[in-house]
């Protein structure tokens, strides 16, 4: 069953087996390199040591039920989450834009808040944010990850903005795209098309309350996913709390 959702993802794995592995072991290692958490890792580790005999039923039969294969179930389960993710019409994501969000499961978040004084003049310069006008913090490294994503055949920072001040669904921000710009909603949501090993998205958003929350959200693609997560943590810490603090910092 590993092997063949491996291969429906276009992943690949192998099955190696090691002389001492504890249940502790191996359910800090599932925590490691998937995105379950510790109590469901603990629970499925400590579950295969019961042991389960199937036996043949017509269930299926009685109620008319349709069956299907393995794969093709995890295709179809995949089908169903790729429709509530990322649309490539830009037509379709005007049409749609209720059913675009950043994904909840399986993902690493960099959550931050900010009260603001003046949530207009904070809008603003989310509207006005990459470009001519860079991000407000670190751009050395900002325009040092777009040279990367150029090296690696990305988009890089080159596409810039259309305008300096607006900002729509479907516009291009760098190596972003626009997902959704609603200013009446005071939200802005980006999502990555530099070269990753994983999705990104960006999203800003001021409630009634004028708190600003800065959520970056990163979907890994298998254990490289992961450790380019962990890899690059210290240097998100950087510049996402210094990005959010300047977006404040320009209510006061």
């Amino acid at each position: 069953m590993l092997l063949s959702y491996a291969k429906v993802r276009g992943l690949k794995r192998k099955i190696l087996i090691v002389p001492v592995m504890t249940p502790k072991l191996s359910s800090y290692w599932l925590l490691f390199i998937t995105s379950t958490t510790y109590e469901l890792a603990k629970n499925l580790v400590d579950s295969m040591k019961v042991e389960v005999i199937c036996k043949p039923n017509n269930l299926a039969s009685l109620l008319n039920i349709p069956l299907i294969d393995y794969k093709t179930s995890i295709t179809l389960a995949f089908d169903k989450i790729e429709q509530n993710h990322v649309f490539y019409s830009w037509e379709e994501i005007q049409n749609n834009t209720t059913l675009i969000e950043a994904p909840v499961y399986g993902c690493f978040k960099d959550i931050r808040k900010q009260k603001l004084n003046n949530s207009d003049i904070s809008l603003e310069r989310i509207w006005c944010i990459g470009g001519k006008t860079g991000w407000y913090y670190g751009n050395p490294l900002w325009k040092l990850r777009g040279l990367i994503d150029q090296l690696v055949g990305g988009v890089g920072m080159c596409r810039g903005r259309k305008s300096d001040t607006e900002l729509n669904t479907g516009d291009t921000l760098d190596f972003w795209h626009v997902m959704i710009a609603d200013k009446k909603e005071k939200r802005l949501l980006l999502y990555a098309e530099m070269k990753l090993p994983g999705q990104a998205w960006l999203e800003f958003k001021i409630d009634k309350n004028n708190i600003l929350t800065q959520t970056a959200t990163f979907r890994p693609l298998g254990v490289l996913g992961r450790l380019y997560w962990y890899s690059i943590l210290p240097i998100h810490t950087f510049i996402f709390k210094g990005m959010i603090n300047k977006i404040a910092k320009t209510s006061t």
